[in-house]
């Protein structure tokens, strides 16, 4: 099911698809965080990955859980924008030399994955609140702050020293 094609009618199609879509892009991420440990140099970065992918895991968990609470089958769709993300952000550190340096684009491709999320996120809480679904709007957003909470801390250690370290 394409995002503008005519199996999207109703508020809860495009609701249960993003979902969908969100399903599908943190299960990604469960496999892609992992990968940017290893390659991060900066101890706290790799730490940072590590601890983001103990929490991307219960954000698929709970997403499990609003498919649950929402009446529908636990499902994943295909999500480009994730996939596109993913794949610029192993390009780009696969043409990185300088380790400074590659702990900065890792930091810009993890921010990348975040602010989709956050967008995601943020949809899926208003939509569910429309539809009458306080309890699915309440369970996303735990998730949705503790996305923004990640892309603070990367932000923090981006302009507190690895940005730094990279341009020097």
């Amino acid at each position: 099911m394409g995002l503008f094609t005519k199996d999207i009618k109703t508020m809860n199609d495009l609701f249960v698809h993003q979902l969908q879509d969100i399903y599908y892009a943190e299960q990604q991420l469960t496999k892609a965080l992992p990968k940017m440990a290893d390659k991060a140099t900066d101890p706290q970065l790799k730490q940072g990955f590590l601890t983001h992918l103990e929490e991307t895991r219960q954000h698929v968990t709970r997403l499990e859980e609003v498919f649950k609470m929402h009446g529908v089958a636990v499902k994943a769709v295909d999500c480009p924008a994730i996939d596109g993300i993913i794949e610029e952000a192993d390009e780009t550190a696969g043409e990185v030399a300088d380790k400074a340096v590659l702990d900065a684009a890792l930091i810009n491709a993890a921010q990348a994955a975040e602010h989709y999320e956050i967008v995601r996120y943020g949809s899926l809480i208003a939509w569910a609140k429309q539809l009458g679904r306080s309890d699915c709007a309440a369970v996303l957003a735990k998730t949705l702050e503790e996305e923004k909470a990640t892309d603070k801390k990367l932000t923090t250690l981006a302009e507190s020293k690895v940005n730094l370290r990279a341009a020097s």
